[in-house]
């Protein structure tokens, strides 16, 4: 009897039965709108239908990058209080700074795609979520913090600048003005090591050897080779990703090579040279092995990371229950106002 009762279908599913096909036509005709509007290069915004597919990619890229932002604070902030000079302090400050509002502005873009930042932010502590594996590396000495300025930062751009032009609004809105502060940053950081260049031979001796330690983390952080990336296909088929990774990864050598030359510094690849034919530089093998273990967290400073991260997450507790207390006054005021 009750299994006979289950075999039946009630009223209210009959009645799904029967819009089914109405549903998947007006989904039909949204998925066309939507390819419409990436096809003629137009911009998605949070109000607009959009498949579930291209909403979770947009989750998963944008936190990761706010991620990358904050995470990437952390190898130049424990050299503020080190600082050669006073100048340079004052610097250093600006961009860590910097650093944390792309986080926000990043932060906000994913909450319009329906993620709330506790759920990121508890993906990332958790290490369910991924941060750029470069800021897994310790910054050793001062020149790390002018070479990560020169090197990181100015692969930052060469990726970054194409996401101006992303598909969704609110992520690429948000690029402008973080490609416009990572310009500052890699430029400070050259000033930085061309003024240790023009120092003492211990001094360019230090350049040199942080050259050597960050040029192969930095090419690798542009992702694995195209034919490795699951997710470059669909990125760019709807205009989230621009450009390659192993395009951009060859922009940004070519680019590069040339300033290492007025620093005055070698780039650690003996198999470096311009090629005539292709009009680009080629360049050696990456070691992805190690790349793939810094993803999986088992790079030089994974774990110190994520703890100084989740530490610093909890000590600010306080503030932020002081910030909510605030916001609730103001708006009892307010609401006391009123009446």
């Amino acid at each position: 009897m009750y299994t006979q009762a289950l075999d039946i279908p009630d009223a209210d599913q009959r009645a799904r039965q029967a819009m089914a096909p109405a549903a998947e036509a007006g989904e039909k005709a949204l998925q066309a709108q939507f390819d419409a509007k990436i096809d003629a290069d137009r911009r998605i915004e949070p109000q607009d239908w959009m498949p579930d597919a291209y909403r979770k990619t947009l989750v998963r890229q944008i936190s990761q990058h706010a991620h990358s932002e904050v995470v990437g604070m952390l190898p130049e902030g424990n050299w503020i209080a080190r600082a050669p000079s006073l100048k340079r302090k004052a610097i250093l400050l600006a961009k860590v700074q910097d650093e944390g509002g792309h986080g926000l502005y990043l932060y906000s873009a994913a909450e319009t795609l329906g993620v709330t930042r506790d759920a990121m932010v508890d993906a990332l502590h958790s290490g369910k979520a991924k941060y750029s594996s470069i800021f897994n590396y310790p910054t050793l000495t001062w020149a790390d913090v002018g070479t990560i300025g020169w090197l990181v930062d100015g692969a930052a751009i060469m990726n970054q600048v194409p996401i101006c032009r992303c598909s969704y609004g609110p992520y690429a809105r948000a690029m402008i003005r973080i490609c416009k502060e990572e310009s500052f940053h890699q430029r400070q950081g050259f000033d930085a090591l061309m003024t240790m260049m023009k120092g003492t031979p211990a001094q360019r001796d230090m350049v040199q050897d942080a050259v050597n330690r960050w040029w192969w983390p930095v090419l690798a952080m542009f992702g694995p080779p195209d034919t490795d990336s699951p997710n470059s296909a669909l990125g760019m088929r709807w205009g989230i990703k621009r450009i390659s990774n192993d395009e951009l990864r060859q922009k940004f050598v070519d680019a590069t090579v040339p300033q290492a030359k007025i620093l005055g510094v070698t780039v650690p690849d003996p198999r470096l040279k311009w090629n005539e034919e292709r009009q680009h530089y080629d360049y050696g093998a990456i070691d992805w092995n190690e790349f793939w273990a810094v993803v999986n967290g088992n790079g030089p400073c994974n774990k110190e990371r994520l703890a100084t991260r989740v530490k610093a997450h909890a000590d600010g507790q306080w503030v932020r229950d002081a910030a909510l207390a605030h916001a609730r006054k103001q708006q009892q005021r307010s609401m006391k106002e009123a009446a």
